[in-house]
């Protein structure tokens, strides 16, 4: 199940060499509730590829989202990824639990903490996620 999202963070990306892979600031992981090791999934906004690696946290700053290691190679500095982490849960766990949704800003400074995984985000000019859209331009 879904667990947390961070929304339209900008990375940087850092050497092949690194032997980390996905390197996050405190109150990122905070506020998403990751933990150092855990397993996510990147989806890349502006090229379309999508990978699964681990998020380990920056050693200092704000904002920090630094992709190493193999990953250097599917995002570019500058793109824009959702980052989602995931959770296994029992029945009755899984109706209780409301996801994370982190929304930042191009610094990835934290603008809002939300549940709402489909949620538009206004100053981006996006659609609800779970509302379709035709090739028309009309909503269903």
């Amino acid at each position: 199940m879904l667990k947390s999202k961070i929304h339209r963070v900008t990375v940087a990306a850092g050497l092949l060499s690194d032997a980390t892979s996905l390197v996050l600031s405190r109150e990122l992981l905070r506020a998403a509730d990751l933990l150092p090791g855990e397993r996510v999934d990147v989806v890349d906004i502006t090229n379309g590829s999508r990978f699964t690696t681990h998020v380990e946290e920056a050693a200092g700053g704000k904002g920090v989202a630094v992709l190493g290691g193999a990953n250097v190679r599917l995002v570019a500095t500058g793109d824009l990824v959702i980052i989602i982490g995931y959770g296994s849960y029992d029945a009755g766990e899984a109706e209780r639990t409301d996801p994370k949704v982190v929304f930042v800003d191009r610094q990835n400074c934290i603008t809002q903490v939300g549940h709402d995984a489909a949620a538009d985000i206004p100053e981006f000019d996006t659609v609800r996620g779970d509302t379709l859209i035709e090739s028309s331009g009309r909503r269903t």
